[in-house]
């Protein structure tokens, strides 16, 4: 683990009013591309068998996924998986809905049966609950929130714990986007300076620090596309953050009050425009492409 020296404040010293925490690979140990695999393999297999046409369901998957990573601010994750994936796949989007909750109640658990949880997510997670700081779960808003609940129990963690976590129903941007980031401080009522994230990858996770927020990069996972020096930020394993959470004092100003649902874009573009990052808008050209 980096060593704390002038370059970094001792835990005695920090003043964070809110941890938020990525899930898969910090939490969460597993091989991300793996898990991708199998749960892709999984849900074609399923919808298969349900009558959808196997080429259709899988261009319409990798059209909503693709929609929901960059979009303006006017829509929620959901709403333009739905649109894109529809684009690919006969008919009702309400029937279609209730066959993907099919499939994450009935199959998806059966994807994390590849997952060993690592007992240091349990203590991390209740050390910092115990001293009263709020954790939000930051995960990547790509699932519902049945999958972002199942995905939570594989890692050996109960969903309560968390006073917020982003799903594709209550998110408007992704990460490594400033709006997703600049979201989630909005629900919490947080400045990112008052921040801690505690992520695994360099480009997804760290953006947050891009605001002001504190890092703690977890290397049991760690992604590190951008060739990003990991020694320049607080760093190790789980069992190490583990062991330097449990230094931290009780949270002194916690967040007060975190809102689970979906931010008013109107304060995540104001916010953002004070930071002087500009929102994506889509021209005409992309909105029946």
């Amino acid at each position: 683990m980096n060593e704390q020296s002038g370059a970094f404040r001792a835990p005695e010293d920090m003043d964070v009013r809110a941890v938020f925490f990525d899930l898969d690979g910090t939490l969460l140990p597993m091989d991300l591309d793996e898990f991708l695999k199998r749960y892709f393999d999984s849900i074609a297999r399923f919808m298969v068998r349900a009558g959808a046409d196997q080429d259709d369901f899988k261009r319409g998957l990798s059209a909503g996924i693709a929609a929901m990573r960059d979009h303006d601010l006017d829509t929620t994750n959901d709403q333009e998986f739905w649109g894109a994936f529809m684009r690919y796949n006969d008919g009702y989007w309400t029937d279609w809905i209730d066959r993907f909750d099919a499939y994450y109640l009935e199959v998806f658990p059966e994807v994390g049966r590849m997952v060993e949880p690592d007992p240091n997510a349990a203590r991390v997670v209740g050390a910092l609950v115990e001293k009263g700081y709020p954790l939000l779960l930051t995960t990547m808003p790509l699932f519902p929130p049945v999958a972002v609940d199942e995905r939570l129990k594989w890692a050996g963690l109960d969903s309560s714990l968390f006073k917020r976590a982003t799903c594709f129903d209550n998110s408007r941007s992704t990460k490594p986007h400033a709006a997703y980031f600049v979201e989630n401080m909005l629900a919490a009522d947080v400045p990112a300076d008052k921040v801690l994230m505690v992520g695994n990858n360099t480009v997804e996770d760290l953006a947050c620090c891009d605001l002001g927020a504190d890092a703690f990069l977890v290397t049991d996972n760690l992604l590190n596309p951008n060739g990003f020096d990991a020694t320049s930020v607080r760093n190790g394993t789980l069992a190490q953050f583990a062991s330097w959470v449990e230094r931290l004092p009780v949270c002194a100003n916690p967040a007060a009050s975190v809102e689970r649902g979906s931010v008013d874009p109107t304060f995540t573009g104001a916010a953002l425009a004070r930071l002087g990052v500009v929102p994506r808008k889509r021209g005409p050209e992309e909105m029946d492409a």
